[in-house]
């Protein structure tokens, strides 16, 4: 009983955030524009040559149209639960040759975001992703599109009350680092300066979108990559102290969080320089990290042999964290959501 009482408590109180967050984003947010890797990725791969695309089933197989759509997901992303609460559109949709995108669409955002992503061209070429320099130029293509459609002014208006979400840098760690370590050897296996590498690039781009008019801007942490079942798999195949373990990997997580550590960091240092900015870090690790720990405290299921190899795919997806081998599920996204709705939002928004 107790517990019915604290998860009907819990949905209200998201609730009534939700209410609050709808009511300050009607006057305060126009857009939101995410950048970044699989995690923002609503299909802008569908039309790529590369190997990561969610263009077909299973994904998308909790949608309401029960078709895959290219998110990395059974259903809807963190983004799409927020422009949802935001209260300007259902999904935030692909940009990349989408012959549904209106110009009018374009006023309330889109995603850039492409499976693969990174911030090292090293991840790229392996991905064969779109990269944030392309990424951006699809950005500025979405400029002229609006000043022709709706004029400069107004377009101005729309860009500088937008929501800018940027989720990139797990693919450089996973591939540079983890599976190939190819910058670590560049860098004496020291992967500090790695991260300080990645850092250098991230800013790099914030300072670009803020060049071109961006003011609210949300730049998404590190997930706690040690628990990901890819390296949960891995490093279970491995000689080692978690060989034929399904653990997650400390030495691993440290590393992303320490990552985070110096991004949250240089956040703060960026707001500092650019005038009349608003950048917020958004925080995956701990979330994600407490869902993997603590699954019953969010209605999930542990992590086991409920869900394996003979079921291609859970039944019941709602119960489970991981959708496949990187990807949250749905209820995993709404849970991140959630906390950026409450945590995030507010101060970028203002």
């Amino acid at each position: 009983m107790a517990s019915i009482i604290f998860f009907i408590s819990f949905f209200f109180s998201l609730f009534n955030i939700s209410l609050q967050i709808s009511t300050i984003a009607s006057k305060n947010v126009s857009a939101v524009f995410a950048f970044g890797d699989s995690t923002l990725d609503g299909g802008n791969n569908n039309h790529m040559n590369t190997f990561f695309r969610g263009d077909h089933l299973p994904y998308g197989r909790d949608l309401p149209q029960h078709m895959a759509t290219g998110r990395f997901s059974n259903g809807m992303l963190s983004t799409d639960y927020i422009v949802q609460s935001l209260g300007l559109k259902d999904l935030l949709p692909p940009y990349y040759l989408n012959p549904n995108v209106s110009d009018h669409d374009l006023l309330t955002g889109v995603t850039f975001a492409s499976g693969g992503s990174g911030l090292d061209n090293l991840t790229i070429e392996l991905t064969s992703a779109m990269d944030l320099m392309s990424q951006f130029k699809l950005f500025e293509d979405v400029l002229q599109r609006l000043k022709k459609s709706v004029g400069e002014v107004k377009t101005w208006n729309v860009i500088k009350k937008a929501v800018f979400i940027v989720s990139v840098g797990t693919n450089d760690l996973l591939c540079n680092a983890y599976l190939w370590p190819t910058r670590l050897i560049k860098y004496a296996n020291d992967v500090s300066k790695y991260h300080d590498f990645l850092l250098e690039n991230l800013e790099y781009f914030i300072q670009k979108l803020y060049g071109i008019g961006a003011r609210k801007i949300v730049v998404t942490g590190l997930p706690p990559m040690g628990c990901l079942p890819l390296m949960v798999t891995i490093n279970s195949m491995l000689p080692g102290p978690y060989w034929l373990k399904r653990l997650c990997n400390p030495k691993q997580n440290q590393e992303c969080d320490a990552y985070n550590t110096k991004l949250h960091s240089k956040v703060h240092s960026l707001e500092a320089t650019l005038k009349g900015s608003k950048i917020a870090f958004f925080d995956i690790y701990s979330p994600l990290l407490d869902m993997v720990q603590s699954p019953l405290k969010y209605g999930l299921l542990e992590m086991g042999p409920v869900c394996n190899m003979l079921d291609l795919t859970c039944v019941n997806a709602s119960k489970f964290l991981f959708w496949d081998a990187m990807h949250p599920t749905q209820s995993g996204y709404w849970v991140l959501a959630q906390n950026g709705l409450k945590n995030v939002l507010p101060y970028v928004i203002g």
